[in-house]
């Protein structure tokens, strides 16, 4: 880390401390929502649903602001405006105030999240690949350290995490502001953060938009983590004790599987294979990720006893696990193929519209999984979703290995607009 430019070591720890405040909090606010202020579970889903999609619907807007006015003042902004998010989120109860909450949150990612990545991508130069993947490193650490910090203020009161969180990013805010040196990339020019020749050529450049399109299934995948894997335990596992440390042991592997072996596998790659290859290798781990419980549903579910916990936990825990590294291979990479594909030119822009085609992706990759989980159960199938599942990290990988081989993942996007 100390390799690299002041700038970039800073970017990599306000990410760490991004993603520590934001899940100190996130995964107690359903239970807060439900239980300590008595609200609906259509209420709960709504005020979530509303965080996601603000955040999802505004990546590019988000993205777009940053090439316009520059990076610094976009992650700032994005701070301070999490920092009034999760203190309101502690401290009203009606709903339109817990939904303008919600939503502010949701904006704040979608404002710095485009512009950290750029900024990163642009101060890392020619080391972008292996700066990404240190990045991820720190991504992940904040992800499991977070839910940890979490827990114990939680134990005291969720108005403390909530103040906690939000006294977080009020600390990251003054730090950039006082540290962060201003950045700025490709000018947008005139005429609105983003000019109307500039879009063209961006909705007109085939090659990345092919590449977010089958990138999107990764994206879907990984989420499994958070929507199969834990239903497949309680599932087999039950509601009990056991499958709530089950599901923990998910994130662990997966959090600290990247924290020890990022950077190793990232050199590894870069070592011996071309970009390209590397992402399909990795979609193709994902894809595989789903085998140990394809594997497993073949098997009689034991009545009780260590049986029945071996078969609830070990092939959930496999999936995260491949999944983790599927994820390590190919993260690194993707961030570069997206700076390279946008020829340099309104990067933040357009990594916003990557996250936002990824984001509607994952919205209806979760549906379709679910309703095959659903249908699963109903027509005593186990199997499908994770056939359903394996095939989609196929398809993908296919598409990627098509794109490679067509050389759409190598040629500046202004060749491939014009």
């Amino acid at each position: 880390m100390r390799s690299y430019e002041r700038s970039v070591q800073l970017l990599m720890i306000n990410q760490f401390t991004i993603n520590l405040g934001f899940y100190m909090l996130m995964p107690y606010l359903a239970a807060h929502l439900s239980g300590s202020l008595g609200l609906a579970a259509w209420t709960v889903g709504l005020i979530l649903g509303i965080r996601n999609f603000s955040q999802q619907g505004m990546f590019l807007v988000g993205g777009a602001l940053a090439d316009r006015f520059g990076y610094k003042p976009l992650i700032v902004a994005g701070c301070v405006l999490r920092t009034a998010g999760f203190a309101a989120l502690g401290l009203v109860q009606s709903l339109p105030a817990l939904l303008a909450a919600s939503a502010a949150t949701g904006l704040a990612g979608a404002l710095f999240n485009p512009a950290v990545r750029a900024y990163l991508a642009a101060d890392a130069g020619e080391r972008r690949v292996e700066a990404f993947a240190l990045f991820n490193v720190f991504y992940q650490a904040g992800i499991l350290l977070g839910p940890l910090v979490g827990m114990a203020l939680t134990g005291v009161s969720f108005q403390l995490t909530c103040l906690v969180a939000a006294g977080v990013f009020a600390v990251l805010s003054l730090v950039q502001i006082r540290s962060l040196p201003a950045r700025r990339g490709q000018p947008a020019g005139s005429g609105g953060p983003v000019p109307r020749g500039a879009w063209r050529g961006i909705l007109g450049n085939r090659s990345f938009l092919l590449f977010a399109a089958a990138m999107t299934g990764s994206y879907v995948l990984t989420f499994q983590v958070y929507l199969a894997l834990p239903l497949e335990v309680r599932r087999v596992g039950g509601d009990g004790d056991f499958g709530t440390a089950a599901v923990a042991v998910l994130f662990a592997v997966s959090g600290l599987t990247t924290i020890l072996f990022q950077t190793r596998v990232t050199a590894w790659f870069a070592a011996r294979v071309a970009p390209g290859r590397a992402l399909v290798w990795g979609l193709l781990t994902m894809g595989t990720a789903f085998l140990p419980l394809l594997a497993a549903v073949a098997l009689p579910v034991p009545a009780d006893g260590a049986g029945r916990w071996l078969l609830a936990a070990v092939p959930p825990v496999l999936a995260a696990l491949l999944l983790a590294v599927g994820t390590m291979i190919a993260y690194p990479f993707e961030m570069d193929t997206i700076v390279r594909l946008s020829g340099d030119r309104l990067v933040a822009t357009h990594y916003g519209l990557y996250n936002t085609v990824c984001g509607v992706g994952i919205t209806v990759g979760n549906l379709l999984t679910g309703a095959a989980l659903d249908a699963a159960r109903d027509a005593g199938l186990p199997a499908l979703p994770w056939l359903a599942l394996t095939g989609l990290g196929l398809l993908c990988a296919l598409a990627l290995h098509g794109l490679h081989r067509a050389g759409r993942l190598e040629a500046p996007a202004v060749a491939r607009a014009a």
